[in-house]
């Protein structure tokens, strides 16, 4: 790829990837020549779902149009700036949902530039989807509750099998 490469990564657990998480995936997408979905997970924690199942969840759940500039990996025991560098990116983007997570980035974000330079980039994420986080839709799918539109049905199929069998 050539230096001039605009390159961007979307960092997070994605466990399991939301429609709030498609949003701000699509719009980056629309940003920067490349956006790289660094699946960020803890070998020693286990997730909901595998780091496998939640690659392909993020790679089918985004538009063709997206999907063209969007490369999703995983990555373990480092920091993020470490994973900027290997990728050639100098740009994070973060999608807030508001204040809140602002208040818990921005320290990040002043922490990813102090060590390398790299800079963060917060896009606000759609109002209609403020509420939706990975944790609380697992909480309430867990419990029966209906999550029908916060998750890629693929991702409602699977919670929904999780929590009969759970």
């Amino acid at each position: 790829m050539s230096d001039d490469i605009r390159r961007a990564v979307c960092p997070g657990s994605y466990d399991p990837i939301t429609v709030g998480h498609v949003d701000v995936l699509v719009r980056a997408a629309a940003l920067y020549d490349e956006v790289v979905v660094a699946v960020l997970h803890n070998p020693a924690k286990s997730g909901t779902f595998s780091i496998e199942e939640r690659i392909g969840f993020i790679e089918r759940a985004l538009p063709e149009a997206a999907a063209r500039r969007v490369r999703v990996e995983a990555f373990a025991g480092r920091l993020l700036v470490d994973v900027c560098r290997d990728v050639g990116a100098d740009v994070i983007v973060k999608g807030l949902r508001g204040g809140t997570d602002f208040a818990y980035e921005l320290p990040m974000a002043l922490m990813n530039r102090h060590l390398t330079g790299v800079e963060t980039v917060f896009l606000p994420g759609a109002p209609e989807f403020e509420h939706v986080s990975s944790s609380l839709v697992k909480e309430v799918a867990r419990f029966g509750g209906d999550v029908k539109g916060l998750v890629p049905d693929e991702v409602l199929a699977a919670l929904t099998a999780k929590a009969t069998t759970a």
